[in-house]
C-alpha cells in the first residue's frame, strides 16, 4: 500500500497485472477477506440483478452499475466504524450493503413501492437510512460534499469519534463545490474523507479532456492536507489507504483525498452501452475485474475453495431472488406525492 503523503511525489500507484497478488501489507483475519470477497460479490449479482428488471420493464428512471468499482464501494465501507457517516455515490452500491442496508429496502426503492426507504419518491440510491447513517445521493453530485463536510463539522462540534466519508467522480471533482467543502474542512481541520473515483470516464468524456493533472489526489497539495492514489482494482490496497485515512481524521489529524484508479465497465447508465468507449480499453481493463481477482487470490491462498465458492454464489442469488420476490409483490403508492412526504421526512 502507498504512504499518504502531502505532496505530489511518485504516489501514483498503477494497476496490478491481472493474477498478480493483492496488497501483502494485512491486518485482516480471513474472516474479514471472505466478508470482502462475499460483499464484492454480492454487489455484483444485485446490481446484474437490477439491470435486468429494468430491461424487463420493471424499474422506471435510473439503473446505474458500479462494475470495475466494487473494490472500492465494498474497502471503503468495511474500514468504517458502524456510528460513522456514508454518503455514497450511485457506483457504491457495495457500501450500502457493508453499512448494513438489507436487499429487500433496496429492491423495494428501485421498484418504487410505499414501503421503501423513499417511501416511492425515488427509484435509485436517493434516499436516507439515518439508522443507518447513510446519507445519499446528491443527483447534483458535487453538492454532495459540502453537504457531508457540514456532518463532519456537527461530529467535530459535538466532540463525536465519527467521521464523515463521501465520494466523487473523476468528472464531478471538478464542480466548484467540492473546492468550497474541501477548503472548509481542512482549514477546520475535520474528519471527512473525500474519495475520488477516477473511472476514466465522466458519462461519455474520457479523463484527457477533463484535467490536465497526473493524479486528482495532487490537488490535496493545495489543501494542504494528505492525498493519495489507489489501485481501485485491489480491494486489499484500497481498505489500507482507507483505514489510515479514516484513523488520521478519528485522531484529529483532519481530512484526506482518496483517488481511486478504477474503470466504468458499463455505460453511465441502463440505458448507455458505452459505444464511446474504445474496445482495446475495455479488454484491458477487463483482466483486472476487481472481482474475479480477490476470487482468484483467496483460491490461490486456500481461504476459499471453488466448492465454498460455488455454495456463496447459489447463497447469494437465492437471498437476491428472494428479496427481489418480496419487493415485487409490495403495493404501488396509494397516495400522490406532496409537500407533506417532502417536508416531514
Amino acid at each position: 500500500m502507498p504512504k499518504t503523503q502531502t505532496a505530489p511525489k511518485k504516489h501514483r500507484v498503477a494497476p496490478h497485472p491481472a493474477g498478480s497478488n493483492h496488497s501483502s501489507k494485512s491486518s485482516l483475519k480471513n474472516s474479514d477477506l471472505l466478508k470482502l470477497n462475499y460483499f464484492m460479490r454480492l454487489t455484483r449479482e444485485f446490481e446484474d440483478a437490477v439491470y435486468r428488471m429494468y430491461q424487463q420493464g420493471k424499474i422506471v428512471g435510473g439503473a446505474y452499475s458500479g462494475r470495475g468499482n466494487e473494490a472500492t464501494a465494498v474497502a471503503s465501507a468495511l474500514a468504517l466504524e458502524p456510528d460513522d457517516y456514508l454518503f455514497p455515490l450511485h457506483r457504491d452500491m457495495g457500501a450500502h450493503l457493508v453499512k448494513g442496508q438489507t436487499l429487500r429496502n433496496l429492491f423495494l426503492q428501485y421498484l418504487g413501492r410505499e414501503e421503501g426507504p423513499a417511501r416511492a419518491r425515488d427509484g435509485t440510491g436517493h434516499y436516507v437510512d439515518a439508522k443507518l447513517r447513510i446519507y445519499g445521493n446528491v443527483s447534483h453530485l458535487g453538492a454532495m460534499i459540502p453537504v457531508a463536510v457540514g456532518v463532519a463539522l456537527a461530529s467535530k462540534i459535538k466532540k463525536e469519534r465519527t467521521i464523515a466519508v463521501t465520494y466523487i467522480g473523476d468528472g464531478g471533482s471538478n464542480v466548484g463545490e467540492v473546492h468550497e467543502g474541501l477548503a472548509m474542512a481542512s482549514v477546520q481541520r475535520l474528519p471527512f474523507v473525500l474519495i475520488i473515483e477516477n473511472n476514466q470516464y465522466a458519462y461519455s468524456t474520457p479523463i484527457s479532456k477533463q484535467f490536465s493533472a497526473k493524479n486528482l489526489s495532487d490537488r490535496a497539495l493545495g489543501y494542504g492536507i494528505p492525498g493519495v492514489t489507489v489501485d481501485g482494482t485491489d480491494v486489499l490496497a484500497m481498505y489500507h489507504a482507507c483505514k489510515e485515512a479514516y484513523d488520521r481524521a478519528r485522531k484529529g489529524g483532519g481530512p484526506s483525498i482518496i483517488e481511486s484508479r478504477t474503470m466504468r465497465m458499463m455505460g453511465h447508465a441502463a440505458h448507455d452501452n458505452a459505444w464511446y468507449v474504445p474496445k482495446k480499453l475495455l479488454d484491458e481493463w477487463k483482466k483486472k475485474d476487481p472481482v474475479e481477482l480477490f476470487e482468484k487470490h483467496l483460491l490461490n491462498k486456500g481461504i476459499l475453495t471453488k466448492a465454498s465458492l460455488a455454495a456463496m454464489v447459489k447463497e447469494i442469488l437465492a437471498i437476491i431472488d428472494e428479496s427481489q420476490k418480496y419487493a415485487e409483490e409490495r403495493q404501488m403508492p396509494s397516495t400522490p406525492v406532496g409537500p407533506d412526504i417532502v417536508y416531514a421526512s
